[in-house]
């Protein structure tokens, strides 16, 4: 009986090139583009639109107003911004001329377009053609913080030959501004340093 041992089996192990360390081993074939339609995640698209255009147009309507600063040329009428025109400190007793900014008193003799609310407390009903009432931007924000300013309220008087109602929205008044500043006779409190030449009123349609 032979006590030759038999020779070692060949290994499967791919064949290693010298002492570099290299091995052969196969290649991933490459991944094939996918279409567009694809690769968009349409989910996120429709969420950016929903939530960032909303932020881009509230910029956008600032930055105009900012710019414009409450007074926009609307062909034969400036439409102001009764809000910004409104909003400022002024002392109630003893303000002159000067202390109203100055791009408001510009405005002198100027038609102008706004956008605000009625105040008639003297007006019976709606039925009843007025001669004169008030205009404020809103009757609940101008004052919410305090009590009511001379410079919230424009007074505003009918041209004749026009006819005006009293409406409970919002309003869209065409007229001539003046700025006059309006005291209480008997007080000396200042009562109000616009006033309207209205040449039309026009409820808005919610």
């Amino acid at each position: 009986m032979s006590t030759i041992n038999p020779p070692p089996m060949p290994s499967s192990a791919p064949p290693q090139m010298g002492g570099s360390g290299l091995s052969y081993q196969p290649r991933p074939l490459p991944h094939e583009k996918l279409p567009w339609s694809q690769r968009i995640n349409w989910r996120v698209l429709v969420f950016i639109s929903v939530i960032v255009l909303p932020i881009m147009l509230l910029f956008f309507w600032w930055l105009n107003e900012f710019l414009s600063g409450g007074i926009h040329n609307e062909g034969a009428y400036k439409e102001i911004d009764l809000k910004a025109m409104s909003s400022f400190d002024m002392d109630q007793m003893n303000a002159t001329m000067e202390d109203i900014p100055s791009k408001w008193r510009s405005l002198e003799g100027e038609k102008v377009l706004a956008i605000g609310e009625m105040w008639a407390p003297h007006s019976a009903d709606e039925s009843e053609k007025l001669d004169y009432f008030q205009l404020v931007y809103s009757k609940t924000k101008c004052c919410f913080s305090g009590p009511p300013l001379a410079q919230h309220f424009v007074d505003a008087y009918v041209n004749k030959g026009k006819h005006v109602y009293y409406y409970d929205v919002p309003v869209k008044v065409w007229g001539t501004e003046h700025t006059v500043i309006r005291k209480d006779p008997q007080t000396g409190v200042i009562k109000s340093i616009y006033r309207f030449d209205v040449d039309k009123v026009q409820p808005i349609d919610n």
